[in-house]
Order: C-alpha cells, then sequence, then structure tokens
C-alpha cells in the first residue's frame, strides 16, 4: 500500500498549507492524504434528541467540508482522499486514525499564523514527542504563512 499522508481538517487559516504541502508530497511519492475532521462530542443524556441532531447536522457539515477540500486534494495528488470523520477532540481523533490504518506514516501539520502560536496540535506534539499519536509518527510541521510556490518547491 502506499503511504498516506495525515491532515486534520479544522477551520484555521494555515489548513491550506498543509493540505497543499500533504498533497503535493503525496503526488510525489505516490501517497494518498488522508482527511480527518474531528466532531467534538456531547454527553447530556437529557438533551439526546437535540444532541443527536446537532451531531447530525455536524457530520452533513464535515463531509460537504471534506468532500469540497477533497477536490482540491485529487487535483493536486493526483489521487482521491481518504475521508474519516471520528468524534473527540482531535489528539484523540488522530491517535483513532493512525491505530487504524498502519498505511499513515506521516501527520502533517500547519504552524499558526502570526501572533497565535503554533497552535494546540504544534504544542501538543512538542510537549508529548512520540507519544501523541499513540505510536511512532513523523510528524511535519508546515509554516502557515508558506505561498504555494513555496509549498511547490519544498514537496
Amino acid at each position: 500500500m502506499p503511504r498516506k499522508f495525515l491532515v486534520v481538517v479544522d477551520d484555521s487559516p494555515e489548513l491550506g498549507a498543509a493540505l497543499a504541502y500533504a498533497s503535493r508530497r503525496a503526488r510525489s511519492t505516490g501517497g494518498h492524504v488522508v482527511l480527518l475532521r474531528a466532531l467534538p462530542g456531547g454527553s447530556d443524556e437529557h438533551w439526546s434528541g437535540v444532541r443527536d441532531e446537532i451531531r447530525r447536522q455536524q457530520r452533513e457539515e464535515a463531509e460537504a467540508l471534506l468532500t469540497r477540500l477533497g477536490e482540491r486534494v485529487a487535483e493536486t495528488s493526483g489521487a482521491p482522499p481518504v475521508y474519516l470523520i471520528e468524534e473527540g477532540d482531535p489528539q484523540d481523533a488522530i491517535r483513532k486514525a493512525v491505530a487504524a490504518d498502519p498505511d499513515i506514516k506521516i501527520l502533517i501539520l500547519a504552524a499558526g499564523i502570526g501572533s497565535r502560536g503554533p497552535g494546540p496540535l504544534v504544542s501538543a506534539v512538542i510537549k508529548q514527542g512520540g507519544a501523541f499519536a499513540g505510536r511512532k509518527l513523523p510528524v511535519t510541521v508546515v509554516p502557515g504563512e508558506l505561498t504555494e510556490a513555496e509549498i511547490q518547491d519544498l514537496a
């Protein structure tokens, strides 16, 4: 199986840099991009009907977002991406995805732009190291402010 590059799809402005880099690396190595969207979980049982409706709407929105981004990824990488939607915080979602698919070989994250800091996932990788993903997994941190031309040159 070709290697897979895991990208966490969030609402950050630097997501585009991570997608572009992962797509170009997948193209240059014959790999695939895995797009992971983490949905927040809920626990209030007495609101179960409302919670179920919110989950349904979140899932529909996630599917639409992944489909839209996936078209761009497929065009750049030359292969259709793999879509994953997991409930829970992004770090738990990454662990689930990595545990379920041994072909995921690299996690690609983009660092925050400006004074916001590197972002919560990049910070977690720095603090936790190899324990972050549940198994040894290289992490590529892409500067969020890279241009498309710079990414093309690097990947």
